[in-house]
């Protein structure tokens, strides 16, 4: 059989579709983790070290006199 041509492979393309879809989106997953992503470590330090600049600034705060208190 020479000069016979083999078929290449049947690709459904709703399934390529999904594929790319998926990847598209890991992709992007990906990129959005790591321009905004933070361990759980990194938000409970921050929530912490939040709470003790706020515990700071309270403490500090003063009451003014009016001058109406004679």
């Amino acid at each position: 059989m020479k000069g016979h041509r083999h078929m290449s492979n049947v690709v459904n393309l709703r399934q390529a579709r999904k594929v790319k879809a998926r990847a598209d989106k890991a992709r992007a997953a990906d990129s959005n983790r790591a321009k905004f992503g933070r361990t759980k470590a990194e938000r409970i330090a921050q929530g912490r070290d939040q709470a003790r600049q706020d515990a700071l600034l309270d403490g500090a705060y003063r009451e003014s006199r009016r001058s109406d208190e004679t």
